[in-house]
């Protein structure tokens, strides 16, 4: 992987029975998995799970020792579908992506094998992206789970319930031949804490054993009329057996005195929130002992009858506090008490908000304006615990912090393509722009404000299909490299060449799936040892019948990028028009040159490091160049001129170099201010003397003008 190595986490790994583990909850995740006798994973890398697939990738050596199968999957589809292996064999697998979106691609492969069931215990690992800190549309897993009948584990966010749920999940997916989810928050995936570590498991039964002994059993395959009776199995066989399962094994926990005239249900991994908040009312201590009566859901599909009646006879008022919408459980345990005739009141969406993350003030408004109403008596006077501070009054966050829109990181080679394609509607006019998922979609962003729409991963061109008449001004697309490879060679480039679409494409290559932590692919120039790389996309493009391909070696060349563009958008050739823009990702290639030259340097190598600046006396503060480049490295000094009012452009100390703003100044005929300088470490001779004749060169050009100006004055 190239972002970053796990080879030190790795080692954790290894750790037995009478070890503890300390460490962030996705490294525990893939300890419980090795400990619970995992035969294969598999997964697409994706917040806030992308490194569960990193160490993976770094700990192979171990995988082998085990007998466990990895494969960094091409998409979810592809991983879920992985999970076959589990169908007729009594092998374990654990596959793993971002949800919602990776539930959503892999939703095909997910259902069918939620249909037939599974021998063996299959474990798909879903990071839940939902909340303020989400880059992806706002959706929850758990209505997929419900209308495939997945089981859904939701473990209170702390590492042993975590290394726990993994153990129970294969287990509950064996005792009730169904698959089940393990979903987890990012606060899930990077709290940090420890456990008792177990030695690691082989598996029993390995992907080898189910190669040499293969079996088939035709009712678990999904065509009628087995797929009548698999619906008919569902209902009858597994869910009674997993509710017993999760009865005999209390995967549900109570917490607080057992009565009350109030209580609250909850996700288990909400657990945290409410604490905190109960902390801060006075209700409950930092070792979690509760004043209220608390039923936490660690498996909140399916709930448990008996567990949810049980709990709420008792209590006058109940609050469930469940994340986003819809409001899945809440409406379940309102049909559970109106079944049961239980006169419990129910509260939920209203005092909570009806969508949204359940942040820490948001949990303390809620539970406050729940308990006060209900039981004021438990409420002491401070209306926070005793040691708790008396938070000022803080001043609005938009009142202090400037806006400061999400971009691209500093020297990125993505920045100067699109610096072209605004070149170019400024001379051929506005056109009809198709995003992607990926670092790209940051042109949508302040300075560039580039593209309408975004469909999916690798699904740019496929957004632009219906935009085609014939002698219009062409659509414009943009795909990454992650994103081709994932869904858009067939969904996107195969289907604009079947159907003959004019428009332009072009495929951002920058070496790695960038966006998911800089993982290789198909068109990664690494020499990957256990990967098959340095696969050309061209290549790829013009195998599905695309005739109009060109390559750009160097995007920060943002003179050719525009040419190019604006060729692909005038050419009397028909068909679709592909421009593959190639350049390293930035900051990928800093993360490994510069331990590289870091070294050089103290081994006594001479290293030339590049530098821009801007020439102040030249600037004339028109700042064209921050409007077609957004650099975080570019910004504006104010200068001490009291005759110059306008700040001058300046680059500060972040600049690695790449000379994107020198090239969108001078594509866009803009001003000569910029200029390169050369930092040389540990210079050789021949530095030295060129350094001595240029030195005095210019001390004999400065006293020359000081000559004339003498002159002139006199």
């Amino acid at each position: 992987m190239a972002e970053r190595s796990f080879t030190k986490e790795v080692e954790k790994l290894r750790l037995g029975d009478g070890d503890t583990f300390r460490g962030e909850g996705i490294l525990a995740i893939t300890k419980a998995l090795l400990e619970n006798g995992v035969g294969y994973v598999g997964g697409y890398q994706g917040a806030p799970i992308s490194h569960l697939m990193d160490v993976f990738a770094d700990a192979e050596d171990l995988l082998s020792e085990l007998g466990v199968r990895f494969e960094a999957s091409a998409s979810e589809a592809t991983a879920a579908a992985m999970l076959a292996a589990s169908v007729h064999y009594p092998i374990r697998g654990a596959v793993t992506f971002k949800s919602t979106v990776g539930t959503n691609v892999a939703s095909d492969a997910l259902a069918n094998l939620a249909s037939g069931g599974v021998t063996g215990g299959a474990l798909v690992i879903v990071g839940e992206d939902y909340g303020e800190g989400s880059s992806i549309m706002q959706e929850r897993s758990h209505p997929f789970a419900q209308k495939s009948q997945i089981w859904l584990l939701d473990p209170r966010p702390n590492l042993p319930s975590i290394v726990d749920a993994v153990g129970h999940g294969f287990a509950l997916s064996e005792a009730s031949n169904t698959p089940v989810m393990l979903e987890v928050r990012i606060r899930a995936c990077h709290v940090h804490g420890h456990f008792d570590t177990k030695n690691n498991v082989p598996p029993s039964f390995t992907v080898r054993d189910a190669l040499e002994n293969p079996k088939r059993k035709t009712d678990r395959i999904v065509l009628p009329p087995a797929s009548y009776l698999h619906e008919k199995e569902k209902v009858e066989q597994r869910l009674p057996a997993a509710i017993d399962y999760i009865q005999q094994h209390k995967l549900n926990e109570h917490f607080g005195p057992n009565q009350g005239d109030i209580g609250i249900i909850m996700q288990g991994g909400m657990y945290n929130n409410v604490m905190r908040a109960l902390q801060r009312m006075g209700l409950a201590d930092l070792y979690g002992d509760s004043k209220v009566p608390l039923y936490v859901v660690n498996v909140t599909y399916p709930l448990v009858p008996d567990e949810v009646v049980n709990f709420c006879a008792d209590k006058k008022a109940v609050l469930m506090v469940e994340e986003g919408q819809p409001a899945c459980l809440e409406e379940a345990v309102a049909a559970l008490l109106f079944k049961h005739k239980i006169n419990t009141d129910l509260a939920g969406k209203g005092v909570l908000p009806l969508a949204g993350e359940l942040t820490g003030q948001v949990m303390l408004d809620g539970l406050r304006s729940f308990i006060t109403s209900l039981s004021p008596h438990l409420v002491n006077d401070q209306d926070r615990a005793p040691n708790e501070p008396q938070l000022l009054p803080q001043p609005e966050l938009d009142d202090t912090v400037p806006p400061r829109p999400p971009g691209f990181c500093t020297g990125c080679p993505e920045r100067p393509i699109f610096a072209a394609t605004k070149l170019v509607e400024e001379e051929l006019g506005p056109h009809h722009i198709s995003s992607d998922i990926g670092c790209h979609l940051f042109s949508i962003m302040p300075p560039f404000e580039i593209g309408g729409t975004t469909m999916g991963y690798g699904l740019g061109p496929a957004s632009s299909s219906a935009l085609n008449a014939k002698g219009a001004r062409r659509s414009i697309s943009f795909v990454g490299d992650g994103g081709f490879w994932h869904n858009g060679l067939t969904s996107s480039i195969g289907n604009a060449s079947f159907n003959a679409h004019d428009g332009v494409t072009v495929i951002v290559d920058n070496y790695y799936s960038a966006a998911t932590g800089g993982q290789d692919i198909l068109s990664s120039r690494a020499n990957n040892k256990s990967r098959n790389t340095n696969n050309p996309i061209a290549k790829a493009v013009k195998g599905m019948g695309v005739k109009w391909v060109r390559e750009i070696d160097n995007t920060y060349d943002v003179g050719k990028m525009r040419e190019t563009l604006k060729e692909a958008l005038t050419t009397d050739v028909t068909g679709p028009k592909v421009i593959v823009a190639s350049s390293e990702c930035m900051l990928n290639r800093q993360r490994r040159e510069r331990p590289l030259k870091a070294k050089a340097i103290a081994e006594g190598q001479t290293i030339t490091q590049p530098k821009f600046g801007v020439d102040e006396d030249i600037c004339t503060g028109d700042h064209a160049c921050m409007r077609l480049s957004g650099c975080p490295s570019l910004t504006v000094k104010k200068l001490d001129d009291p005759l110059r009012d306008d700040p001058v452009a300046h680059i500060d100390q972040s600049c690695v170099g790449c000379g994107n703003c020198g090239e969108v100044a001078d594509a866009a005929i803009l001003c000569p201010s910029f200029y390169k300088a050369e930092r040389i470490h540990n210079p050789g001779k021949a530095h030295k003397i060129w350094r001595k004749l240029s030195s005095n060169f210019m001390s004999w050009l400065q006293a020359r003008r000081d000559r004339k100006s003498l002159r002139f004055e006199a």
